[in-house]
Order: structure tokens, then sequence, then C-alpha cells
């Protein structure tokens, strides 16, 4: 089993000066700085929103509404009940697309996402290891069909739930997913960005280098600047 250390993903396949996507990553936590008049002025910069979950809908709502750019998020083991009803197939919100078992394209990037956490109680949006890799399977075809026309499989996967033994905790609801380690190794994308992991401390770890991918907590919010790759480049084989 590779052991995470902390790290910068490798540059050696970026062509430069790369063109880069300017990425708003949120999760968990409702924060003051994203949900406020000043929102469109301090992160106008961004071009793409990516939500790890467990989240209100009115929040990223209120976040695609002000900053009219593309965004995609995951559902958490806290992502249901009225709030949630509204939702037409395929969103978790209105103007935010469920990325769930999916890909899509956005600014050049190739992403995927996989929603839930490990299965505590039994509740929606939960997957023991089995679970998991049934819904990963769900994504394969797509993925090779990225393989086919991109010359890889993707560029940033969003997740709830960290891979196991990155950035998860050892009570049964935090734990990390093994299947998303095998992920990571078979699929090796840039980033996995995942949510679900309170930070209460700066001391915390919230970034890992695993193999090719470069592991995010997202916490609260979190910016990330993707350089473009050159057309073509392939990245895992």
């Amino acid at each position: 089993m590779a052991t995470p250390t902390p790290s910068q993903p490798s540059a050696d396949r970026l062509v430069g000066p790369p063109a880069t996507v300017n990425i708003l990553a949120v999760s968990d936590h409702v924060n003051d700085l994203v949900y406020s008049g000043n929102i469109r002025e301090r992160f106008r910069h961004i071009d793409l929103v990516l939500s790890c979950g467990d989240l209100p809908p009115n929040y990223l709502e209120y976040i695609v509404s002000t900053l009219n750019v593309p965004i995609f998020g995951v559902r958490g083991n806290h992502d249901h009940g009225r709030a949630f009803d509204t939702a037409t197939r395929g969103s978790i919100a209105p103007g935010i697309v469920d990325l769930h078992a999916q890909t899509a394209q956005s600014h050049g990037l190739l992403l995927a996402g996989l929603e839930g956490s490990m299965d505590y109680n039994g509740g929606p949006h939960q997957y023991d290891e089995t679970g998991l890799r049934l819904q990963i399977a769900r994504l394969v075809p797509q993925l090779l069909l990225n393989k086919l026309r991109h010359g890889r499989y993707l560029d940033v996967l969003i997740t709830h739930a960290p891979p196991q033994g990155i950035h998860d905790q050892p009570d049964r609801c935090h734990q990390g997913f093994a299947s998303l380690r095998t992920f990571l190794h078979r699929f090796r994308p840039r980033y996995l960005i995942h949510g679900h992991i309170h930070v209460y401390d700066r001391q915390t770890v919230t970034l890992t280098q695993f193999e090719d991918t470069t592991v995010l907590n997202a916490y609260g919010y979190r910016e990330v600047r993707v350089p473009l790759l050159q057309a073509g480049v392939s990245v895992a084989s």
C-alpha cells in the first residue's frame, strides 16, 4: 500500500506556461466569506464550482446565481429530506449538476463524481465497500470512453468521503473507502477533492499526494488552480 506524503503534483506533463482553471470547491460548512454580498468581487476569477456535499441547496443556489459559472456536485450523507425533494433528476438543486457516477467536461477538464459516506446507520447516500464498488463500476465505461477520446481517464474526481487512510478518521461514519484508493491507483486522476472530514485545527493535514493524485479536503471552501494539459497527453495507462 502506497504511503501518502504531503506534496504538490508533478508539473512535468504540463505545457508551460499553462492555462489554468480556477476552481472553488465547497463542502460541509456554510462559510461567511462565500455566503456574503462580496462573493462576486472576492471570487470573480473563479471559472468552476465543485460541491463535495453536506451543504443546503439554498447555499449552492446562491453561489451559482451570483458567480454565474458552472457548478457540479455530489451529495453527502446529510443531503436528503424536504430541502432536496424539489431537485429534478440529474441535479442536486436548481442549476447544480449531480455528478454522482457520471462524467462531465468543463473548461477543458474531465470531471467525475462519487457521492456519500461509509454506511453507519443505513441512511441515504451511505455505502459499504461493495456498494461503492458498484457505483464505481457505473463510471468505468465512461472513463474508458474518456481515455479513447482524450488520452486520459479524468482530471478531477469529486467525492464526499475521502479514500481510506487519507484524511479520514477512525469512527465508522468518517472512515474512508479502500475502493477509492484502488480507483486512484487504476485511473490516476490528477486531483481528488473531498469533503466530510471537518477541520477545526490548522495543523490538520488537508493536502496529500497519493501516487499521481493530489488529494484535497475542501471543508468550508478551498480554491484550486488546475493547469490544463496539452491536448492528447496521456496520464494513465
